[in-house]
């Protein structure tokens, strides 16, 4: 668990980046609306958890700079006995204050007086404040009827001379390096996807349906976690079904030729692993199967060994591109270079951590997350692939790798991808 001190230390950062005579107001949000008067469960906006540790709904941080002089207020929603006899006992101001390191602790009721108040040129209390950032993220709900965008557009025009502006690019660049205790937690997120792994290993075998290895997987890592859930909807994908990406429905039925392909994740404390493997139903890696494996495998240990601080993804997968062509033309999979783009389409990675996509909103408008340099500290995804439907196999390979100060660690190397190991593995479950 992430100490208080360092969300403190957080908030330091970001106050060092915030411009003069600026505030910062970040909303937990609220649960969004499915369908009658029912909900999608709440999750905590994951820049407000970053900076406080707090998963409460209805939650809200106010950062103010004066001066050179950072101020930091905690928004909670007050006791409720009604509600909470129904949702469940909220934060007292002083649980808020030891989770977040934040000593200003108010109710949620004083939130909009106390803002505006700040906001007002006509106040002395703060001096002038002309900048406010808020997370401007689309549909980013702050009340069941209101998003940060409508607070920002009755905000400016309350307050013309305000200047309203994105905080996301100071966040996500914020959000980059891990820490240690980052790390940390994703380590355990990974270990525990590890072991779900080893359970759906235990299943494979012609007949089985897709869905029986995907529900095996998640009351795994329910029971290893104390049910904190998946990093993101589990993809369990055979045979053809495989060739889909984000292949949504898992109701296929294993043949004893195909290769499954699992893309699948557990969290821990909010920090999401991201891996995938492939595995034979048969129980071995035979004939095409077997080189088009050999083949993605070399890509996923190319990228471990090539990937480092200075280097972009949008090189690290112009490798992996460059790879294939010549690999699948010398060995008779395509005819031209230009035709990996059929079989390989997309990218080779991405940041890994609050998000299993986590953000990155870089500063100049238009750069892509692709075009950013990385740092020590960035975790990012290693997933090579190929997908020939025609020949019904799709193959992925995904490892997740913290970038070092002269390369990478590898943070799921204990989870097995060697042929010679997934053979023994699968050949353990007849014993």
């Amino acid at each position: 668990m992430i100490e208080d001190r360092e969300f403190r230390a957080r908030r330091e950062r970001l106050l060092s980046l915030m411009g003069a005579d600026s505030a910062l107001l970040l909303f937990a949000g609220e649960a969004k609306k499915s369908s009658a008067d029912d909900s999608y469960p709440f999750e905590p906006n994951r820049n407000f958890l970053y900076l406080t540790g707090i998963r409460q709904e209805g939650s809200a941080l106010f950062l103010v700079k004066e001066g050179g002089e950072g101020k930091e207020y905690l928004f909670l929603p007050p006791a409720d006995k009604t509600k909470e006899k129904w949702y469940g006992r909220r934060l007292a101001p002083e649980e808020g204050a030891r989770i977040s390191g934040v000593l200003n602790v108010m109710s949620t009721t004083t939130m909009e007086a106390f803002v505006e108040g700040t906001l007002d040129p006509s106040m002395e209390e703060f001096g002038f404040v002309d900048t406010l950032y808020l997370d401007l993220e689309p549909e980013l709900k702050i009340a069941p009827m209101t998003s940060t965008r409508e607070l920002a557009s009755g905000l400016g025009a309350k307050f013309p001379s305000l200047s309203i502006v994105d905080c996301q690019p100071l966040l996500t660049a914020l959000r980059l390096r891990k820490s240690n205790a980052e790390t940390d937690e994703l380590r355990k997120a990974i270990d525990i996807t590890n072991r779900g792994i080893l359970k759906v290993a235990t299943l494979i075998r012609p007949g089985r349906k897709e869905w029986e290895l995907a529900d095996a997987f998640l009351h795994e890592i329910n029971d290893l976690s104390g049910y904190q859930g998946l990093s993101f909807n589990t993809i369990m994908a055979s045979g053809r079904n495989a060739t889909i990406l984000h292949y949504p429905d898992p109701l296929g039925e294993l043949g004893e030729e195909d290769l499954v392909l699992m893309d699948l994740g557990a969290r821990y404390n909010y920090y999401n692993a991201d891996i995938s493997r492939t595995f034979p139903v048969s129980g071995k890696f035979e004939g095409t199967r077997k080189e088009l494996y050999s083949i993605v495998l070399e890509a996923n240990k190319m990228i471990i060994k090539n990937a480092r601080p200075g280097l972009t993804i949008r090189q690290l997968n112009q490798m992996v591109i460059d790879f294939y062509g010549d690999a699948l033309v010398s060995r008779g999979f395509l005819s031209s270079k230009d035709e990996v783009s059929e079989v390989y389409f997309h990218s080779v990675s991405h940041f890994i951590g609050l998000d299993t996509h986590d953000p990155y909103v870089p500063a100049e408008e238009g750069v892509s997350y692709r075009d950013v340099p990385l740092e020590p500290g960035a975790i990012i995804s290693d997933e090579p692939g190929l997908y020939f439907a025609d020949l019904g196999i799709g193959i992925r390979i995904e490892d997740d790798l913290l970038i070092t100060e002269d390369g990478c660690e590898n943070l799921s190397a204990g989870i097995i991808k060697e042929i010679p190991d997934i053979e023994r593995l699968l050949a353990s479950r007849l014993r």
